[in-house]
């Protein structure tokens, strides 16, 4: 395994056929017009490319006893975390399947298959360590990389994430055609592990290689989150909005890291243009889309500023989540979007729902006992205005936050809410505390975290001075 700052210095092509990196002939693919289609589909996978599942469609059109294909459509579904969509995946699996039998399967696609039957099972987790143990066999199959990066990064798993990139990472040479969008996974992970230094160097080079490498950039964004350079990293994406305007809705949260650029350097009317501009140019109801926009409108709330009605559409959308029980940080945004917009039998019954799903005997099911329902109980209590009460419940999820899935810098929106609601109910050192957790993990003080260190200085003064035995007034 090379170090970290290893560097390939020739740049591969990028139009390459991907299935060349991997002895593809071994796949169940018919002919070489299949090969190429599968071929786009893998590419335009590792690029978040909005052509995808069309790739995807023509691979099975012209193969359609191509099993790993059925298998790709149903985790493309199930990374979804839509109810409606578990039900496609089942008969992605079942095609898959018959597939199987019918025109055999190499390992690889088997492995693909098998993860989906896994997922279905309630074990994501499983399905990621299944497609690792492949991938360690098949080094240089870009698809599988991407697909367990994917899977691991819904569950929060930085650490596997990191261990999974690193364990094939020798076997991308210079010639490999998706190594760039290796590197740009390697550089996420390296961010989320706290590796900033190795992350930025990485990631650059990532989008050098492949210049539409959208996950390489958001990766350099994300160090630029975490170690407080907002302005470095408001150049940084506004110099490289080519890399990502290819993409599917991907590009909408490329869009909300530079929105968070602005926050921190106070520019609260950007942020706004920005959100209606171009985080909700598409008024989708996809969890990842609602996620962008609830966490910064309470980042914007959490800051003072006046969002208007923007809360009433993410509300609507929300109602119609309530009981999808396939994800929890689905379910926490769903929260933050229903209290935002003042339903409160709605947030009501999310609560009940994800009580329901922590009683599942599933991956998600314990996440949802251990984080979600703290979590939870402390999004609905701050909207009540119990901040005494939101602080306890957003603490007791805080260790077991991480596996809601998402980043630090998604999942920082809960910790501000957390610290913000220590400083309402007055609890200055808990408020520190917090925000000294804070600061280790992301290893630079931001505008967020310089002013309610303030806030927590003017809650000790006025403490002190209130048990200042002198200053007390003496009975006549």
């Amino acid at each position: 395994m090379p170090p970290t700052d290893a560097m390939p210095d020739a740049m591969p092509d990028p139009n390459a056929d991907l299935l060349e990196a991997r002895a593809g002939d071994a796949l169940t693919l018919p002919d070489a017009e299949a090969r190429a289609a599968w071929s786009a589909t893998v590419r335009a996978f590792l690029a978040h490319g909005t052509q995808t599942p069309e790739r995807l469609a023509d691979t099975l059109e012209r193969a359609p006893d191509f099993a790993m294909g059925h298998a790709a459509h149903g985790l493309f579904c199930l990374l979804l975390a839509r109810r409606e969509l578990v039900a496609v995946a089942e008969e992605d699996w079942r095609r898959a399947e018959a597939a199987r039998h019918a025109a055999g399967a190499h390992p690889c696609e088997a492995a693909v298959v098998d993860a989906l039957r896994d997922w279905l099972d309630g074990a994501p987790s499983r399905a990621a360590a299944r497609l690792d143990a492949t991938l360690a066999d098949h080094p240089r199959d870009a698809f599988l990389m991407k697909l367990v990066h994917a899977i691991r990064f819904v569950l929060g798993d930085a650490a596997g994430m990191r261990a999974s990139i690193e364990t094939v990472r020798g076997a991308y040479d210079a010639d490999h055609p998706a190594l760039g969008f290796l590197l740009g996974c390697h550089a996420f992970a390296l961010e989320e592990t706290g590796a900033y230094d190795a992350a930025e160097r990485i990631g650059r080079r990532a989008v050098e290689l492949c210049p539409d490498d959208a996950w390489g950039l958001h990766a350099v964004a994300h160090v630029y989150d975490m170690t407080g350079r907002a302005e470095a990293g408001r150049v940084w994406l506004e110099g490289n909005t080519a890399a990502f305007a290819h993409c599917n809705n991907f590009r909408f949260h490329v869009w909300w890291h530079l929105a968070l650029m602005y926050l921190d350097k106070g520019d609260t009317d950007r942020v706004i243009a920005l959100y209606d501009e171009e985080i909700r140019r598409e008024r989708t109801d996809d969890y990842r889309d609602i996620s962008n926009a609830a966490s910064l409108l309470m980042r914007l709330e959490i800051e003072g500023v006046n969002v208007g009605g923007r809360w009433e559409e993410l509300a609507r959308l929300a109602e119609t989540r309530i009981d999808d029980r396939c994800n929890v940080f689905a379910d926490l945004h769903s929260m933050l979007s229903l209290g935002g917009g003042g339903r409160r039998a709605e947030a009501d019954a999310l609560i009940s729902s994800i009580a329901l799903h922590a009683e599942e005997a599933s991956d998600m099911g314990r996440v949802a006992a251990e984080a979600g329902v703290p979590a939870a109980s402390g999004l609905d209590a701050y909207f009540r205005g119990n901040y005494f009460s939101a602080f306890h419940h957003l603490n007791r999820a805080r260790p077991r936050l991480a596996s809601v899935g998402g980043s630090h810098a998604q999942r920082d929106v809960f910790e501000r809410l957390a610290i913000d609601a220590a400083l309402r109910a007055g609890l200055a050192g808990e408020a520190e505390r917090l925000i000294r957790e804070r600061l280790a993990l992301r290893g630079a003080l931001d505008r967020f975290a310089c002013e309610r260190l303030e806030k927590v200085e003017s809650l000790k003064r006025a403490a002190h001075i209130m048990q200042d035995e002198g200053l007390r007034a003496v009975p006549v």
